[in-house]
């Protein structure tokens, strides 16, 4: 058992990338991002060009590449930048660059000497970008003029524009949520190593991945949904677990978790239905074919295409699928003991239809995180758990996060900035009667 499981699972190097894996493409530092799956026949548009993602493999994070244009076409080529010429260069621009301004300029589109038909002749002679851009800035008759800060800021432009590069980047949990807010909610629900968190998750996914990072494998992640039609996971399949982070999440509806106990007879004849479902798919495996397979991956079990060297048996049973309904033994143990913490994603829903029948899921004393992008359906839900003492020490936060631009003699508030990154209720869980809750 636990061999094949280290088949299935291989250690990999986390600073690298393999094959199947998903990545996060930086193009021209964040002007657009992307995320994408590495494989020989993966391509990326940057502009009108189609570039394959095939040179990425084996790469490790943070790697960054540049657009050039080869014999066959364009191609991604990695950039491995020089400190030392990167020092030097500033401080020559900043000493060169302290006597000048840009009064004297006048853009009347009369500067630049090459012409769009110059630089047609250069790519087609193979011309890379960076040769590109060095000609334009030589064949400027203002460049020497502009100040140092101006003189970078062309030359990015131009950069952008003919020298493309694409930052690698890892995939985790400091996207689509606002970081400081995400943040706050791991830390308010007091998510730490073998914890049983029980989370709504209207995100898409990120909150169940950000929680099942932080526990690493131990514990659970229990997506609950209000409702029969469990919410979608797509982004979990993005932050590349391991098949052991995987096998701790898992879903499970209000009415599964609340529900009483299932007879002892009726757990008997479940679990012998069970065996007969596995005896039944050992007798059909030998006749599975690589075609189902495959069709099997596009659903969302990669596992089973990432092992050419093992047999469809032992990849079709011993696969663990991200977001596998709850057992049964783990179900009552969530009765008998509850959750340890609570954290809830659901700017569609109002908080209070659903808290109120969450709240006693968890074990006393218990924190709990309910985000939403408004202020007042927060205020009521808390009043009302005020009212009947369902919880203490409740406040109401509001994240704020400024972000900076650091640079030499321009260090400054971004320009551009998110304004609200909507609220938090946080408390913690107290023993009440049934009477009080009514």
């Amino acid at each position: 058992m636990s061999q094949n499981n280290v088949q299935l699972d291989p250690i990999r190097n986390a600073q690298v990338t393999w094959e199947g894996c998903s990545v996060l493409l930086d193009i021209n530092d964040g002007d657009r991002l992307v995320f994408a799956r590495l494989t020989s026949g993966s391509t990326l548009k940057i502009g009108n060009k189609n570039c394959s993602l095939q040179p990425l493999i084996g790469c490790p994070f943070g790697s960054l590449f540049q657009v050039d244009n080869g014999k066959e076409g364009p191609n991604l080529s990695r950039v491995i930048p020089s400190p030392e010429d990167d020092v030097q260069e500033k401080e020559d621009a900043q000493i060169s660059g302290e006597f000048r301004d840009n009064r004297a300029i006048v853009d009347d589109n009369k500067a630049q000497c090459l012409s769009g038909e110059d630089i047609d002749e250069m790519r087609r002679q193979g011309a890379t970008g960076e040769e590109i851009v060095e000609a334009l800035i030589a064949n400027s008759a203002t460049f020497e003029k502009k100040t140092s800060f101006s003189q970078e800021k062309y030359k990015l432009k131009k950069q952008k524009k003919y020298a493309p590069k694409v930052l690698l980047r890892r995939p985790f949990a400091r996207r689509f949520l606002r970081v400081d807010t995400l943040s706050l909610l791991l830390s308010m629900g007091n998510v730490a190593a073998n914890s049983d968190v029980l989370v709504v998750d209207m995100a898409g996914g990120l909150l169940t991945g950000a929680v099942a990072e932080r526990l690493g494998g131990t514990g659970y992640v229990c997506n609950t949904c209000i409702g029969d039609s469990p919410y979608p996971m797509d982004i979990v399949r993005i932050f590349n677990f391991s098949n052991e982070i995987c096998k701790s999440i898992v879903r499970a509806s209000v009415s599964d978790v609340t529900s009483q106990s299932e007879t002892s007879e009726q757990s008997d004849q479940l679990e012998s239905a069970c065996n007969m479902e596995i005896q039944s798919n050992e007798q059909k495996s030998s006749s599975v074919s690589m075609e189902d397979i495959s069709l099997s991956s596009e659903n969302g079990v990669s596992d089973l295409i990432l092992e050419a060297n093992h047999s469809p048996v032992n990849k079709i049973s011993k696969s663990h699928k991200v977001g596998e309904k709850a057992s049964q033994e783990t179900l009552k143990l969530w009765k008998e003991n509850g959750f340890s913490s609570m954290i809830v994603v659901a700017p569609e829903l109002d908080p209070w239809s659903f808290v109120k029948d969450l709240l006693p899921l968890l074990s006393y004393s218990a924190p709990f995180a309910i985000y939403h992008q408004y202020l007042q359906p927060l205020a009521t839900c808390m009043h009302s758990l005020q009212v009947r003492k369902m919880a203490i020490g409740l406040q109401i936060s509001e994240p704020w996060l400024r972000e900076y631009q650091v640079l030499p003699s321009r260090t400054h508030p971004c320009m551009q900035m998110s304004g609200c990154g909507g609220y938090i209720l946080s408390g913690t869980r107290t023993a009440t009667n049934a009477s009080s809750q009514q």
